[in-house]
């Protein structure tokens, strides 16, 4: 178990539009210039956006791999330590960070591509 920056950095190309804006300390990560993740290379940990429900049950269920980074509005954003999270388990943070930040009708489509997020109906 344990993502290393580079495997993070090609997970993050599965993410459609994304650009990284570095920093002297950071890397922000955005989608059509809104950011939904940070990455800090020295520390090997990323901050991803989350709902504050989300980002509580987190940081109490495993406090080893998450941290509370901070909270703004409706969102709690966490740190994930890299070297303490599976690489899909990761990809799932990071694309419901994605979807948290894109324009509504680009991460529907993203999320039908990847059959996520979508509501299983009786048939």
């Amino acid at each position: 178990m344990g993502v290393s920056v580079d495997e993070f950095l090609k997970l993050l190309d599965e993410l459609p539009e994304v650009s990284m804006h570095h920093s002297a300390e950071w890397v922000a990560l955005k989608v059509r210039g809104k950011g939904f993740g940070y990455l800090w290379e020295a520390t090997e940990t990323v901050g991803l956006k989350a709902t504050i429900e989300e980002q509580l049950a987190l940081v109490n269920e495993r406090p080893e791999v998450f941290e509370v980074q901070f909270t703004a509005g409706r969102f709690g954003w966490v740190v994930v330590h890299l070297d303490r999270i599976a690489a899909d388990e990761l990809f799932e943070l990071m694309a419901e960070a994605w979807c948290l930040t894109a324009p509504q009708q680009m991460a529907a489509d993203f999320e039908a591509v990847l059959g996520i997020g979508q509501e299983v109906r009786p048939g």
